[in-house]
């Protein structure tokens, strides 16, 4: 059970864009606004915006993010 292979690009691109995006929303709205009254209604209102974004972002970077990060590793 699963998605085929060929969207394995792609998924991972969704979950890394979800993860950052909910874990910097969070962050940033924190840093921005503080964490009072009200803080968990703004950082609901930023999540949503960030993931739009974040999402076609990481999946046009990640696969650029791949080949950058095997050109500066070597092999073993």
């Amino acid at each position: 059970m699963g998605l085929p292979k060929r969207w394995l690009p792609l998924t991972f691109a969704f979950f890394m864009a979800l993860l950052m995006s909910f874990l910097m929303s969070g962050v940033l709205t924190a840093f921005n606004t503080g964490v009072g009254s009200g803080y968990l209604l703004r950082w609901a209102h930023a999540f949503p915006v960030a993931f739009l974004v974040a999402f076609p972002v990481a999946a046009f970077v990640a696969p650029l993010a791949k080949r950058l990060a095997e050109r500066v590793c070597r092999a073993e």
